[in-house]
């Protein structure tokens, strides 16, 4: 039996709680609040403790082994500091900081308290990014020219994500870096990473053009943003151009199209589309074989690098 302990009662415990009580019924749930009535509510919901004295209280619970912190981005260093110094595991949100310097003192923490950091980044875990990078080994459309990713779409936001000290930053680094570490994970070395921001007011990025080279040759290109209406429920089409042929793919991974030296459709994984099962999945193995999952703390980093690359080539 496992006990993890959510700080933070918003969409992500929400999600994440609805994965776990299906994937593994040996994991018990804490859940801690600053609000101590969202915390019994989440508790009620969907199954387990709420912990009465909020974050400080589930940390100094003995009987927790982990703490998942789904909080703001800007609270996720202090929390998962004093989780590791508590003698927890940590499971942190993406971002899992707001500045890729604070990655070398989490990890001397988390060495020292001889405890692991997990990143729950489900986009490592995502089919579409497994089946992208086996058409890129495979050589199936030719030498790799363009990838295009359409990630834009209208999202309502409020509260903490509209507060640039919350987020560390905008949309680019709170929500775009899922698709910075998809890009990232094709078996390509990024070798620079650009962005051009549409409108610059002085708030939060909400939109960001990023583009990519690869060392290998391959130029990408992701259009992100929470302003721009998306069609037809939020699909989009996106793109990989090759010399050989044409991969066509909904960019959530629907599903995805060759067009080549033959002709194939494919549905990469629907029964895990976002990849939060195999997300679990891995980092409940980690825990308790004691080994480091598939998504490291060092891809944290290299994804945190890349998106402060974006930011600075703007000035």
């Amino acid at each position: 039996m496992l006990r993890l302990a959510f700080l933070g009662c918003g969409w992500a415990t929400r999600i994440h709680s609805r994965v776990v009580a299906r994937l593994d019924h040996r994991v018990a749930r804490v859940y801690a609040s600053r609000d101590a009535a969202r915390a019994r509510a989440y508790a009620t919901r969907f199954g387990g403790a709420a912990s009465p004295w909020g974050y400080e209280g589930a940390l100094a619970d003995p009987a927790v082994d982990a703490a998942v912190i789904a909080t703001p981005p800007a609270t996720h260093l202090e929390l998962t500091l004093h989780a590791l110094r508590a003698g927890k595991h940590v499971i942190v949100e993406k971002p899992a900081f707001t500045r890729a310097a604070d990655v070398a003192v989490v990890r001397r923490v988390a060495c020292t308290a001889n405890r692991r950091v997990l990143v729950a980044e489900n986009y490592h875990y995502k089919p579409l990014r497994d089946a992208l990078g086996d058409l890129l080994r495979r050589g199936v459309v030719g030498e790799p020219r363009f990838l295009q990713i359409n990630a834009v779409r209208h999202q309502r936001t409020s509260g903490w994500r509209d507060d640039r000290a919350a987020t560390g930053a905008g949309a680019l680094l709170e929500g775009g870096i899922h698709w910075i570490h998809l890009l990232a994970g094709l078996g390509l070395s990024v070798e620079t990473a650009r962005g051009f921001e549409p409108s610059r007011n002085g708030r939060p990025d909400r939109s960001m053009l990023v583009v990519l080279e690869y060392g290998e040759g391959p130029v990408a290109s992701l259009h992100y943003s929470w302003e721009v209406p998306a069609p037809l429920r939020g699909l989009r089409l996106s793109y990989l151009w090759g010399t050989e042929g044409t991969v066509t793919f909904e960019t959530n991974g629907l599903f995805l199209s060759v067009r080549g030296r033959r002709w194939t459709f494919r549905t990469p994984g629907l029964r895990d589309l976002a990849g939060y099962r195999g997300m679990w999945r891995d980092f409940l193995g980690a825990l308790r074989e004691d080994r480091a999952p598939a998504m490291t703390l060092d891809l944290a980093e290299r994804d945190l690098k890349l998106v402060e690359m974006i930011y600075a080539s703007r000035d």
